[in-house]
């Protein structure tokens, strides 16, 4: 699958396009070529090898015996490099002692259909080609697509949809052929130039426009990972280069950027996704922060009434046990601490400034909602008060409370007495006692009744955020029930091996491969490493970390967002979860997280200070992260095999913290 919003190209690993299930070029979620088969000598290559070479980008490799030599042994090697952008280009090379005369034909077709009706299955049929100069063009109602060849095909077809052509290659010698896809509504795409997405963010909708901007203007830090273990530099390569190919921007205002939730299901803006995604990147700078915060905040509800404040967005399934939630809940608390958070990175004081009044809004909506009471329903009004939900408002109003009093602005006092009642109450009401040692209730109902059910959305009750000096804010879990949670999500119910489950193997309506009741969500698995590392659980954390890797690896390091919840045993593989997002900006960021989780870096770019917690054991023995970003300025440090890590590059002036 290669990505470079609004550009895919989708195949199975034979290279070659059938049109069958999501194959083919897309463009801004239409599909401009279904098919492209390729045939030399009247034969198809036979497919040796696929693999991704960038996000962006995947090669194919294929063999053919075209001379009657007779022995087993190729002579020309059939090379396909697919490009998101709708380019493929096909090079022959030949390994025969004499010239080769060879007939080429692609065979395209498509039906300009939307993704939303390929995943459906309400397919029409390939519409007619006609002939388009050097290749061919197709147009429905909605829109027209074409392709050119270069060099011109010698027959054109358009019956047949079939470019021929009739090739002489020397012996030892190549011959190029390329193929340019594209919407006619696009021009051709400037050498050098890699077409992003751009979006318009509204409430309730968004629009995908193709913007180009050069590939070195990315917002995100070049950063590298390198050590002992081999699996890391490889990870955090392929994360970061995710992460530039799901970048959105808006065309409004080009400079702002955000990333879309993932591909091939989530193109566009998903607001929670998006800060989620955002924050676990800070250590690449604050620029993808900052502008996904700027696009939000446009977006947020000004009139007056209940949801005045709120990030709007869209209901989300949760499993058997509870209905949808509100993903506009998740976001409009997540826009404070993700300000606040990008703020001891580094985010300037203009920029906050700029941002505050909708992180104020945001934290009113919430003093406001939950009036006198010590909980936040979700959905509004009447829904349950959801274990996840309480933890993300109570880490925005401390981190709020944090953020407004470093900007002199008032109201900072209040919401920290709120959380402290919170926390009082939520000790009390969310823990359930059982001879196991007890455990959080996933939600109350409305009639305050306890839901038991272990699911990993217990895991943001460990991510509570940084404040100042380094310091995380305080949980709501007091030590004994965190001792017990760290248990819980380290125990064989929950750590598959390979990461960590939706929900218990013991709990009613597990499903290893239920998206919110089994499958491992690498978010989840990711903040659950970095939560259980500040509390200071390393062994629990750490089981979680190699099973992550181990996942990376058999994935090629492309993270999908979940995977099937079955048990790790000796010679398997995670089994992929046939509706993920891969990639995916949380799990692309996870990535970042989980490495930079190694390195326990804490910055207070206000302060001039940056701490560091590294994990004690060096669980992947000695690591090196250069190229981050700390305070606007690049950031590298090293973590020795005995857990002690080292600041080797820095700003100038910033300090090690104690």
């Amino acid at each position: 699958m290669c990505v470079a919003l609004p550009g895919l190209a989708i195949s199975t690993e034979q290279g070659q396009l059938t049109g069958k299930g999501l194959e083919g070029f897309y463009r801004s979620g239409r599909r401009i070529l279904s098919r492209c088969g390729l045939r030399v000598a009247g034969h198809e290559p036979l497919a040796v090898q696929a693999r991704m070479t960038s996000a962006d980008e995947a090669r194919f490799v294929g063999t053919l015996r075209v001379t009657p030599h007779g022995g087993p042994d190729p002579d020309v090697v059939v090379e396909r490099t697919r490009s998101a952008d709708g380019t493929e280009r096909i090079v022959l090379r030949s390994a025969a002692a004499r010239p080769l005369r060879l007939p080429v034909e692609v065979a395209l077709g498509t039906d300009l259909a939307d993704l939303g009706t390929i995943a459906s299955g309400a397919l029409g049929p390939e519409l007619a080609a006609t002939v388009n100069g050097s290749g061919l063009r197709w147009s429905c109602p909605t829109g027209a697509s074409y392709v050119t060849a270069d060099p011109p095909p010698a027959d054109v077809i358009a019956s047949a949809g079939l470019l021929r052509w009739n090739v002489e290659v020397p012996p030892g010698g190549t011959v190029s052929i390329e193929l340019k896809a594209r919407l006619e509504s696009e021009g051709p795409v400037p050498s050098g130039v890699r077409a992003a997405t751009s979006l318009l963010a509204r409430p309730h909708a968004t629009k995908l426009l193709a913007k180009p901007h050069a590939t070195g203007a990315s917002p995100l830090a070049r950063a590298h990972a390198t050590g002992d273990d081999p699996r890391v530099g490889a990870l955090l390569a392929t994360s970061i280069g995710d992460l530039d190919a799901l970048l959105l921007r808006d065309p409004e205002h080009p400079t702002d950027s955000c990333l879309a939730a993932g591909v091939p299901w989530r193109c566009g803006l998903a607001p929670a996704e998006a800060l989620a995604a955002a924050r676990m990147t800070l250590p690449l700078g604050t620029r993808v922060a900052s502008g996904t915060l700027r696009m939000l905040a446009r977006t947020q509800i000004t009139a007056p009434g209940p949801r005045s404040g709120m990030i709007p967005g869209p209901r989300r399934d949760a499993g058997a046990h509870l209905p949808p939630g509100c993903t506009a809940t998740e976001a409009t608390l997540l826009f404070p601490v993700l300000l606040a958070e990008a703020r001891r990175w580094g985010l300037t004081d203009q920029e906050a400034e700029e941002l505050l009044p909708a992180a104020e809004r945001c934290l009113t909506w919430l003093r406001t909602t939950v009036d006198e009471g010590p909980y936040l329903s979700d959905p509004q009004p009447g829904g349950p008060a959801r274990c996840e939900t309480q933890a993300h408002a109570h880490r925005a109003a401390l981190l709020g409370a944090d953020l407004l009093d470093a900007c002199a602005r008032p109201g900072g006092d209040g919401l920290r007495e709120w959380a402290r009642k919170l926390r009082a109450t939520f000790r009390r009401d969310f823990w359930i006692d059982d001879p196991g040692g007890g455990r959080p209730a996933a939600a109350r109902t409305a009639e305050g009744r306890p839901l038991p059910h272990l699911c990993a959305t217990a895991v943001h009750l460990l991510d509570t955020g940084l404040l100042g000096g380094g310091a995380h804010a305080p949980g709501l879990l007091d030590r004994v029930q965190t001792e017990q949670l760290a248990r819980l999500l380290g125990s064989p119910a929950m750590d598959s091996g390979w990461g960590l489950r939706g929900l218990g193997t013991q709990e009613a309506g597990y499903n290893p491969f239920g998206h919110r009741s089994g499958a491992v969500r690498i978010h989840e698995t990711a903040l659950a490493v970095a939560g259980l590392a500040a509390a200071g659980y390393e062994k629990e954390g750490t089981a979680l970390l190699r099973g992550v890797l181990a996942a990376a690896e058999a994935f090629r390091h492309r993270l999908p967002e979940m995977y099937a919840g079955e048990q790790r045993g000796d010679g398997q593989a995670p089994l992929p979860h046939p509706a993920a997002c891969r990639p995916a900006a949380t799990a692309a960021g996870a990535g970042v997280l989980l490495l930079t989780t190694l390195a326990g870096v804490r910055p207070d770019a206000p302060a001039g200070t940056v701490t560091l917690r590294p994990l004690r054991g060096a669980p992947l023995g000695e690591v090196a992260l250069t190229g981050l970003r700390v305070a606007s300025a690049p950031f590298s440090v090293r973590v020795g095999r005995l857990g002690l890590a080292m600041v080797e590059e820095a700003a100038d002036g910033l300090r090690l913290g104690s």
